[in-house]
């Protein structure tokens, strides 16, 4: 649930702007930027009250207190802090710039948008007994926002996107309650479907002259499977006996598209195009494991 509202606040963000990524307003347009901020200020606040209320508020309280989980999910669970904190990121520059702010105010202000929601959910969990404030969390969420911003400085542009993409697996169905009873929860849940991508635009990087697509990617993945606990496997659920499954770290190699380089002029689709930046396109990939070598898949997600 905490990463299911994380996921609808970053979408919201995009109806706050909708400039073009290669054309921004020249002056600041106040009426807009309050638009952004008040916007935002709203979000935040709606989306951590209703996180306390959804969530924390049925756990025991303690006073605050840290409880590093660096061992859980095959550190699934860090990349995803570094993706949310990056997009939310990214977001909150696209609004502020879309609003007419400079860029450098719109790199500091709006790249640390992600930093903050995600240390005020440290914050919650510090509080709650049954979690605790995890300081790999915060180096994470960290690590995410200069990854924007360091980006963003250095190049004027984002050349590596962290993205995010699920399949549906078998493990669910073992501990439905902590890897997700429906479609929605699973994606969110289980860790064993989700694969978080490194996509990388070549062309970026090439001379402006060349003649290699602007949107083609070549995208670096990290998945794992077989993981029906958070730091190992019990032998039962509910009385019940669980089969075994090894924990295995998948490696991949496939092709992506940077939805942010396809020039359009249609409003509707730079928000879908933005709306979709933090997606790995279905495709071709090769996958390595150490259990099973190599694999090809002709349609990967």
């Amino acid at each position: 649930m905490k990463r299911l509202l994380t996921i609808l606040l970053l979408l919201s963000f995009f109806g706050a702007q909708a400039q073009d990524r290669y054309v921004y307003p020249d002056t600041l347009n106040k009426k807009k930027l309050s638009v952004v901020l008040g916007t935002a200020g709203g979000l935040y606040v709606v989306s951590v009250t209703g996180l306390y209320f959804a969530w924390y508020k049925g756990y025991k309280r303690t006073r605050f207190h840290w409880d590093d989980d660096w061992g859980e999910w095959m550190k699934k669970d860090k990349l995803g802090h570094l993706t949310t904190s990056y997009q939310m990121g990214n977001y909150g520059y696209w609004s502020l710039r879309g609003a007419g702010l400079s860029e450098k105010k719109a790199i500091w202000y709006g790249g640390t948008w992600g930093l903050i929601y995600m240390t005020t959910i440290e914050f919650y969990d510090g509080l709650s007994a049954e979690w605790g404030a995890s300081p790999t969390d915060l180096l994470s969420n960290t690590v995410g926002t200069a990854m924007f911003i360091g980006q963003q400085f250095l190049w004027h542009e984002q050349r590596i996107r962290p993205k995010f993409s699920y399949h549906p697996t078998k493990y669910a169905q073992y501990r439905p309650g902590l890897l997700g009873a429906t479609s929605l929860e699973r994606i969110i849940k289980d860790y064993n479907g989700q694969t978080n991508w490194l996509s990388v635009n070549i062309y970026s990087f090439l001379n402006k002259d060349s003649k290699f697509p602007p949107w083609l990617n070549v995208a670096f993945g990290y998945g794992a499977r077989g993981m029906i606990g958070a730091y190992g496997n019990p032998p039962y659920y509910m009385g019940k006996p669980l089969p075994h499954f090894n924990r295995v770290a998948q490696f991949y190699l496939s092709v992506d598209v940077d939805w942010t380089r396809i020039k359009t002029h249609s409003k509707v689709l730079r928000f879908i195009f933005k709306a979709l930046s933090f997606v790995k396109i279905p495709a071709p990939a090769i996958e390595y494991n150490k259990e099973n070598g190599f694999h090809l898949y002709p349609f990967f997600f």
